[in-house]
């Protein structure tokens, strides 16, 4: 017989219910609100393009015996500044396998290639824009000369120089936080005897791991850009983050070892291990899927991460040179161009991309924690 279920349980079943409900709509409407405003936006010029235009003169050879001789198919775009202002310019929308456009040099001899979606704006010296592309072929083909000198603007819009300085940012912040924490973690559950300092140790974890990122940003700022004088860096950003990160390793390592039963231990030692080969070649590698998870969910928190990093590694739209240059990561750019400039659009774009990336590293936490159990 099927238990009756009374006024009181299916009230519990009720609120369980519109709760589950109530959040699965909640991230529904937040991931929807995100990508129908970012996935437009998303394109290979998005990914790999520069944020910041940039303009430059280049020589280019001409192809001898052809109809055009500089390759280039040419067409009109409107493009819209700042103001509200609009203006008419010539763009490259497509290269002819003849055309020498790829091996463009600036005026420095270095290669600066021509490609689509670059916009001309001067050809030997003469303004064309506002010019119609028939007006803009009639100079080309009026030079008689065995090359032409071209003032480009390569567009800019994209996120390659955040997306660049975000994965250095993981790997650099993983350098530090990842050795320290495993080492921190196994001296707690193998070699600290249980006491006060060990109790006084995991409470300082748990009070750092719900410390508001924002105060790791100031301790950052005033200890390594302003005190060490790293300045706005990579290298300052990266540090910061590493003792964010800390609580989240050393929590979900101790957890893991933890989790391996004494009997390894103990066949390990009766066999004539000592303590270090057991920790090694036994308790690691038997803990390792824990400690995957928690490298990954810590790569996470890295992409996500925006106030500490405002703080520290600066919002220069540009890939760091070296540890000691400013960079933005993707959060911090998000941040940046939804706060001062308004552009929700290119903001939902950066956000789209971060979830995506986000659910990647959730997938491979588990894919990997379910291959190093199996092995």
């Amino acid at each position: 017989m099927k238990k009756k279920i009374n006024f009181k349980e299916g009230l519990i079943y009720g609120i369980i219910g519109v709760a589950t409900l109530f959040t699965i709509g909640i991230l529904v409407f937040i991931l929807g609100f995100i990508f129908s405003k970012g996935l437009p936006h998303l394109d290979s010029h998005f990914l790999t393009s520069q944020f910041d235009s940039t303009s430059a003169y280049v020589d280019v050879k001409l192809s001898e015996g052809t109809e055009n001789p500089l390759g280039l198919i040419l067409g009109e775009m409107t493009l819209k500044e700042k103001g509200s202002i609009e203006k008419q310019v010539i763009v490259v929308k497509d290269i002819e396998k003849t055309s020498l456009a790829e091996s463009a040099v600036n005026n420095k001899g270095q290669n600066l290639a021509i490609s689509k979606n670059d916009i001309i704006n001067r050809i030997e010296g003469e303004n064309v824009e506002g010019k119609s592309v028939d007006e803009v072929n009639q100079i080309l083909n009026s030079i008689n000369a065995d090359k032409v000198t071209l003032r480009i603007t390569k567009q800019g819009g994209g996120i390659f120089p955040m997306l660049m300085t975000t994965l250095m940012m993981i790997g650099l912040a993983l350098l530090f936080s990842v050795p320290i924490g495993v080492l921190a973690a196994i001296y707690l559950v193998e070699y600290a005897k249980p006491g006060r300092f060990v109790n006084l140790v995991r409470f300082a974890t748990e009070s750092l791991a719900g410390i508001p990122s924002i105060i790791y940003g100031l301790f950052g700022m005033i200890l390594f850009v302003m005190t060490l004088n790293f300045g706005y860096s990579l290298l300052a950003g990266a540090l910061t983050l590493s003792i964010i990160l800390l609580p989240v390793i050393i929590r979900q390592t101790e957890e893991s070892l933890k989790a391996v039963p004494d009997s390894y231990r103990e066949a390990s030692f009766g066999l004539g291990a000592n303590k270090i080969y057991t920790i090694s070649r036994v308790i690691i590698p038997t803990a390792m899927p824990g400690i995957v998870v928690a490298i990954i969910l810590s790569i996470g928190r890295i992409v996500g991460e925006s106030a500490a990093l405002l703080l520290t590694a600066g919002t220069a739209a540009k890939i760091p040179s070296s540890l000691f240059e400013s960079g933005s990561t993707l959060t911090v750019k998000a941040y940046t161009l939804a706060k001062e400039e308004a552009n929700i659009e290119l903001a939902s774009a950066i956000g789209s991309v971060i979830i995506i990336i986000i659910l990647i590293l959730n997938a491979l936490s588990k894919l990997l924690s379910r291959k190093i159990t199996k092995i």
